[in-house]
């Protein structure tokens, strides 16, 4: 039976940064959003309220800025060979991220079979953010499920790869779960762990439990 592959994005293919930090960069506005995901990862304001903050300062935000972040990113090694490999052997490999859609789903690029993120406007913004369309840790779940159907699976062939608490309920529902540089609450909940910055390796760990 094939496997889908369920990967974060932030903290986890970015090792040690988010989209939304690695955006702002691009407009020397990082320390406004380091103090964003500060409040975030202290439970001070949710997902709705983090998107609606950044896409106001993100008001000069041009495709040149999202592609300058992209490809200046930290990004994890072996991206690229995972999901090679996951697509060699009959699997599935997927992005599922509260980070903006117009960042995640450039990893489409990379190998990725489906990359979904929260429904940001067009860049550069003319429309205001629609905040129904911002996602959460529920939201992964039914992401998963749906990706489940789309691709002919089950939750139990599901592997979910993961940093942060934003990941929680997705790694409560799947067999196996690998927690990458992870938050020490979600440690408790994962599978496997793996720190460091190589994909490949964590990739071996869920390999394992086939």
């Amino acid at each position: 039976m094939a496997r889908l592959h369920l990967f974060d994005l932030d903290g986890t293919l970015l090792y040690g940064s988010t989209a939304p930090l690695e955006i702002s960069r691009q407009l020397g506005l990082e320390a406004e959003t380091l103090a964003l995901e500060k409040a975030i990862s202290e439970g001070r304001i949710g997902p709705p309220e983090y998107a609606t903050r950044v896409h106001a300062l993100w008001a000069e935000l041009t495709d040149a800025h999202v592609a300058a972040a992209f490809d200046g990113a930290p990004w994890m090694a072996g991206i690229q060979d995972v999901w090679q490999e996951i697509r060699r052997s009959g699997d599935y490999c997927a992005v599922v991220s509260l980070s903006p859609s117009f960042f995640v789903e450039r990893l489409m690029a990379w190998g990725a079979h489906a990359a979904h993120g929260s429904r940001f406007p067009v860049v550069p913004f003319t429309e205001p953010l629609d905040p129904a369309g911002i996602l959460s840790s529920a939201s992964k779940v039914l992401i998963a499920d749906r990706l489940c159907e789309e691709f002919g699976v089950n939750r139990s062939d599901c592997v979910a790869y993961g940093d942060s608490l934003s990941d929680q309920d997705l790694f409560g529902v799947v067999p196996v779960s690998v927690a990458i540089n992870g938050d020490r609450r979600l440690l408790s909940l994962a599978t496997h762990s793996y720190v460091g910055r190589d994909l490949s390796a964590a990739y071996r760990l869920a390999c394992r439990a086939r």
